[in-house]
């Protein structure tokens, strides 16, 4: 398929921002929405964007996106979700933080954080925290993923069953609107899945780029997490059944929004 200028530009924001809105591209590019909508079924029936409710997400196919990709993608809104959940997380007090770029923008929230016990599998998130001499650094075995600093399989999920943690800061790569966390890797499923049986609390970390995006494999349901920490209000209808589970959700704008 032949993108014209406009579609070029539709793609580059996708694959830079996670995620594109009809109403903010026809504003951006002042053109209606109709427009808007028959490009970005175009592109999805060329194979470059999937679709999903009010707009649209790169392709993932059953395989996620690199980690530099990931790690620069909606960067500050990270960054402000990361800095809300550290906020809840005491002084004096055990956690576990996972595999992701957003559980890696928490870990640089608590590098002022005294006596805390972080146990880990990722050991980017081991690096950051160095700088924090108020806090004990635990990291899992396992078998290493060069592509992101991740340790996954067996030997990892046996190392977080000798805990219980009151905390739990978990990732994911997709976020359906039945409010299902979703993965690509099976190994990396049953890792988070551990993690989940092993705390007291259960907090998840998402840009709004997750959300309505397809993955092949189910973790958990938000019903079974404490809160969710996101940049984006979350759709109606999942919204609603989060107040039904009594899962608060967390809205955590990047500064750049806050003083819009």
């Amino acid at each position: 398929m032949a993108l014209s200028i406009r579609q070029n530009e539709i793609l580059e924001l996708a694959r830079a921002e996670g995620r594109v809105l009809v109403e903010d591209l026809a504003q951006r590019f002042d053109v209606t929405l109709q427009t808007i909508r028959r490009d970005l079924g175009e592109m999805a029936g060329a194979g470059l964007l999937d679709r999903v409710h009010g707009g649209a997400v790169p392709r993932a196919g059953a395989v996620n996106l690199g980690y530099e990709a990931r790690r620069r993608m909606n960067a500050e809104a990270k960054a402000a979700i990361g800095a809300a959940c550290a906020a809840e997380i005491p002084d004096n007090c055990s956690l576990i933080l996972n595999l992701g770029t957003t559980t890696e923008a928490v870990a640089r929230a608590l590098i002022h954080h005294s006596n805390i016990t972080v146990i880990t599998n990722n050991m980017n998130v081991a690096n950051i925290l160095l700088a924090n001499p108020g806090c004990e650094i635990m990291v899992t075995g396992g078998t290493l993923r060069r592509s992101d600093g991740g340790l996954v399989g067996e030997l990892t999920t046996q190392f977080f069953e000798q805990f219980k943690v009151d905390y739990a800061v978990i990732g994911t790569s997709a976020l359906d609107h039945d409010g299902d966390l979703l993965d690509f890797d099976l190994a990396e499923v049953r890792v988070s899945r551990a993690i989940l049986r092993q705390s007291r609390r259960a907090f998840l970390v998402t840009d709004h780029s997750k959300i309505g995006r397809p993955a092949p494999a189910r973790i958990a349901s938000l019903a079974e997490l404490d809160a969710v920490f996101t940049d984006q209000p979350l759709p109606q209808d999942l919204h609603r059944r989060c107040t039904e589970w009594r899962t608060e959700v967390r809205l955590c704008p990047p500064a750049s929004q806050s003083a819009d």
